[in-house]
């Protein structure tokens, strides 16, 4: 049976605050201050425990290796950059797996296989190291090749960020949808981070039906206020578009391209008056997970900040008092994650797929949740400071803690 599975990145053992990503201002604004690995992932793996008992089924996947040896050796540590080129090797930013990839169902493909194409990322240095190591756990992962393809990135020509960029309408997750594209046109103050180009590579890859797919421009404005991704200004889910009014050049004719090809699209817009872009983007409002439950409601999973607002906090209050689709907000902590630009949607990738179709290793029962919890606790670094990163010491402390966990899970071959 198809259900929607949420696969979380857990957080890894060299997060940190370099501040590499131009155009994220939560990284910017916390660039130089002291991090909490250990706090991080425990964040992170409570969030995927409260998603297990909600919706019955959850995926992760795993750090990449860190440092980088190879991108260390081919960086020239020198001039204005050497310090953001020194912090590069050491990103966890794979933490955020909504950048992993682009997903289609089956139900949507041509070959009725669930396709999956990693993102190049290659708008930043930091995460263009990522997608080969990404694309080997999706590879043992969705390994079930009669169910499953996993393609290589797109040309590096043309950036690619992933699901954090594309959502699909549907009835119901195992039915067949309509996926939206969304894409930035470069030239601003900051970087359009996925390319129109990339988004129909992608497409083409899946074998999606033309007439099945809407390709939309993100508002440049929203780019140039720090919505790096379309993620940090809506979400979809089944019929539902929770958006804010600002999230596209054309709001009011995104909503009519959607509509001429699922009609039965009902969108929760938030009015500026309500909320402005700037607040949106501070709390992530719509960097949540927007998810369906076994009964058929909805839950929106934001990020603590959400209820500390009082202006977010307040339309959250009087959406659920509505007769709206959305009947509860729930608020979670991932304030380490969020401190460097990533809410409860960037640290998942959703998948619809058959459960029994994936490697069992990926996916998360209360057993494998408090092994987990009993390796972070013991071999995740406390705290890392600026000073630390490029250090021997940290460096063996980094590698051998990832090397627990996947000597935990039995996935050595990804050391």
């Amino acid at each position: 049976m198809l259900k929607e599975i949420n696969f979380d990145g857990i957080v890894g053992p060299s997060h940190n605050y370099a501040g590499l990503s131009l155009g994220n201002i939560a990284s910017a604004s916390h660039k130089g201050d002291p991090s909490y690995p250990r706090a991080a992932a425990l964040q992170g793996l409570a969030k995927m425990r409260g998603n297990l008992a909600r919706l019955g089924v959850q995926g992760f996947l795993l750090p990449l290796p860190r440092p980088n040896g190879a991108l260390q050796s081919a960086l020239a540590y020198d001039g204005s950059e050497a310090a953001a080129l020194r912090a590069a090797p050491w990103s966890a930013s794979s933490m955020w797996t909504a950048n992993a990839a682009t997903v289609s169902p089956a139900p949507d493909t041509a070959d009725g296989k669930c396709h999956l194409t990693p993102a190049n990322l290659i708008t930043m240095l930091h995460r263009a190291q990522e997608w080969q190591d990404t694309k080997a756990q999706l590879d043992i992962a969705f390994g079930d090749k009669e169910h499953f393809a996993v393609h290589d990135a797109v040309p590096p020509t043309f950036g690619d960020e992933g699901a954090a960029n594309h959502g699909r309408f549907c009835e119901g997750h195992g039915s067949a949808g309509v996926e939206l594209f969304v894409y930035g046109k470069p030239g601003g103050r900051f970087p359009a981070r996925q390319h129109e180009q990339a988004s129909r590579l992608v497409a083409r890859l899946h074998g999606l039906d033309t007439t099945k797919c809407v390709f939309i421009e993100q508002n440049p404005a929203t780019i140039e206020a720090g919505a790096f991704h379309n993620d940090v200004v809506s979400v979809v889910n089944e019929r539902v578009l929770f958006t804010h009014q600002e999230a596209f050049t054309d709001q009011q004719g995104a909503y009519e391209a959607i509509r001429t090809k699922f009609p039965a699209l009902e969108v929760v817009e938030v009015p500026s008056s309500a909320v402005s872009m700037a607040e949106a983007i501070r709390t992530y409002l719509f960097n949540a997970q927007l998810v369906t439950l076994p009964d058929g409601s909805m839950n929106l999973i934001v990020p603590e900040e959400c209820r500390e607002s009082p202006t977010v906090w307040t339309y959250c209050e009087e959406m659920m008092a509505s007769n709206g689709p959305i009947r509860e907000v729930v608020p979670v902590d991932v304030r380490q994650s969020m401190a460097n630009g990533g809410g409860p949607a960037c640290l998942r990738l959703r998948v619809v797929c058959d459960p029994a179709t994936v490697d069992p290793r990926f996916l998360l029962d209360e057993t494998k949740a408090n092994q987990m919890e009993r390796v972070i606790a013991k071999a995740w670094p406390e705290q890392i400071d600026p000073a630390d990163i490029g250090s021997e010491a940290l460096a063996k402390s980094v590698i051998a803690a990832r090397l627990a966990l996947l000597e935990m899970l039995d996935l050595q071959k990804l050391a």
